[in-house]
């Protein structure tokens, strides 16, 4: 799946119309692992391809392990460098459950 997050309102959000999503943030912890994903793509604030998949894919960057649900949201955890982050309930428009992993890969714009 991808999705084109920007910097809005010193942020990470992104817009996904096909799930009803406008301006939805990042926050608790995502926001520090997007820069550290971003920090070799050129203009990223304007927009970047981030494409994450339950499963493992060719050419992922990190691997995020689910720790816990937390106020219907779930926090996931990356070993290197080691960071925690919550990732709210509009995970749910793609996925039924919380998967344990979620591999993920930033990429400039098109």
């Amino acid at each position: 799946m991808v999705i084109v997050p920007y910097r809005y309102a010193g942020t990470w959000v992104f817009d996904d119309p096909r799930a009803g999503l406008v301006r939805e943030p990042f926050v608790a912890g995502v926001p520090e692992m997007i820069d550290l994903l971003v920090r070799d793509i050129p203009d990223a604030t304007n927009g970047f391809r981030l494409l994450f998949s339950a499963q493992p894919f060719p050419g992922y960057q990190k691997k995020l392990i689910w720790l816990r649900g937390d106020m219907g949201g779930n926090y996931y955890k990356l070993d290197d460098p080691p960071m925690e982050g919550w990732i709210c309930p509009a995970m749910f428009r793609y996925y039924r459950t919380a998967p344990r992993e979620l591999y993920v890969k930033a990429e400039p714009k098109r």
